[in-house]
């Protein structure tokens, strides 16, 4: 045989070897229902080829090699979506905030991050809004690439890197003023500051930007404004040249305020909105993320390290606020602050919600098709229908009866890739 024919031999080889490598994957989903992001389905089952999906509803033809997955007792659904996370914070109960940002190595805040990522996937968040590292820099986007390159299992991150504060307000503080200690976000005193940060974020890696519209400044520690409208404008302003969101953690109600007015996406807890608020929140299209569950947390921890009974003041402060904001018509996006408490129970946030005065069917919504539109993903994931990434979780039972399904996942698919499921 001479050379030529072993070359062209070869070839035929490789190529055979490049095409068997290329084969696609290809999935059938088989449950009792589905829950397409919008509505539930009896019966339909949801097609997919490699990451994506193919088809959904009553399926009948089974193309060859196709790997058929049964889900008795379950339905269907998106992968949950989690608004409000940071990764890189553990239970305040376990180490106090303080400690985690002055006291925990680098090394030590990204190794929790990892495992946080992992528990939040297994627990059927698909994706994450983390917003701020609180004091691990940018090492947000650095997880996500690593996420993304597959080194790590994790949900989709859309990151915020470092949150931004009005300067000497956040934390940690020490007694001595003449003592400066490392800070949880990136501290700026005007306009100017807060652009070239806003732009140094971008540069980093950030999806988004996230504000401090108020903080604790006051005489005696009350809630203030931290910037004016025309700041957290011109913040707003320049992140939208790049097709990036403006969120903003704003309580009080002039904080909110100054936010809507400003031109934000959507504001963090909320907790002092009042009717008018909300109803300039609707005018304006600006979304509430109530963060619930973390509300509940900390007041926990709080008692339990004093000795004393929960606040039940501040806590019906948030209920009366999401109460509100739901009769108004306020979209509602879900998301608990994971990180305040445990990474992995953020379904817990959905029951909440449900508690409050959420019908199931909404708060499903609200976590999967309406957090993917108002983030800016809609036409990526957050439904289950064709072209949409395969981004599905199996639950047992049916959440649209019962919301302490989604606490009990059986499958998790992301990006095509099945992590846990019964077979």
């Amino acid at each position: 045989m001479n050379k030529l024919m072993k070359l062209f031999l070869l070839l035929i080889c490789l190529s055979g070897f490049h095409t068997q490598a290329q084969q696609s994957t290809r999935y059938i989903l088989k449950a009792d229902r589905l829950f397409d992001g919008e509505q539930m389905h009896i019966g339909w089952s949801v097609a997919v080829t490699d990451n994506r999906i193919d088809s959904v509803g009553i399926i009948n033809e089974v193309p060859a090699g196709t790997k058929i997955i049964s889900l008795p007792g379950t339905t269907l659904m998106p992968g949950i979506i989690e608004g409000h996370s940071h990764l890189f914070l553990h239970p305040y109960n376990e180490t106090a905030w303080d400690e985690q940002v002055l006291n925990e190595s680098r090394t030590e805040r990204n190794a929790r991050a990892i495992n946080h990522a992992l528990a939040t996937l297994m627990a059927g968040f698909t994706a994450v809004r983390d917003l701020g590292t609180e004091g691990a820099m940018y090492d947000d986007a650095a997880l996500k690439k690593v996420i993304a390159k597959g080194i790590v299992p994790g949900p989709r991150m859309i990151v915020a890197t470092r949150a931004i504060v009005a300067k000497g307000s956040y934390g940690p503080k020490s007694s001595n003023v003449e003592t400066d200690y490392p800070q949880g976000a990136a501290g700026v005193s005007n306009a100017a500051e807060m652009i070239s940060e806003v732009r140094t974020q971008i540069s980093k890696g950030a999806d988004l930007i996230k504000i401090y519209a108020d903080y604790g400044g006051g005489k005696n520690g009350e809630v203030i404004p931290a910037f004016t409208t025309e700041e957290i404008a011109a913040a707003v302003k320049v992140a939208a040249l790049s097709g990036r969101q403006v969120v903003v953690h704003a309580s009080s109600a002039e904080g909110m305020h100054n936010a809507i007015m400003a031109g934000v996406s959507t504001i963090e807890h909320g907790d002092e909105g009042t009717a008018e608020i909300f109803a300039l929140m609707k005018q304006k299209n600006v979304a509430l993320c109530p963060t619930i569950s973390a509300g509940e947390a900390v007041a926990g921890y709080r008692a339990a390290a004093k000795g004393v009974a929960i606040d039940s003041a501040r806590i019906r402060k948030k209920i009366k606020s999401f109460q509100l904001a739901l009769a108004t018509g306020v979209t509602i996006c879900m998301g608990g602050d994971a990180g305040v408490f445990t990474h992995g129970d953020n379904a817990r946030e959905m029951i909440a919600m449900v508690r409050l005065g959420m019908s199931p069917l909404d708060v499903l919504r609200s976590a999967t098709s309406v957090n993917a539109e108002i983030f800016g993903y809609g036409n990526e994931f957050g439904t289950i229908k064709k072209g949409m990434l395969a981004d599905i979780i199996a639950v047992a039972g049916d959440p649209s009866r019962n919301i302490n399904a989604v606490k009990n996942v059986k499958m998790v698919m992301k990006d095509g890739k099945i992590y846990k499921t019964l077979q």
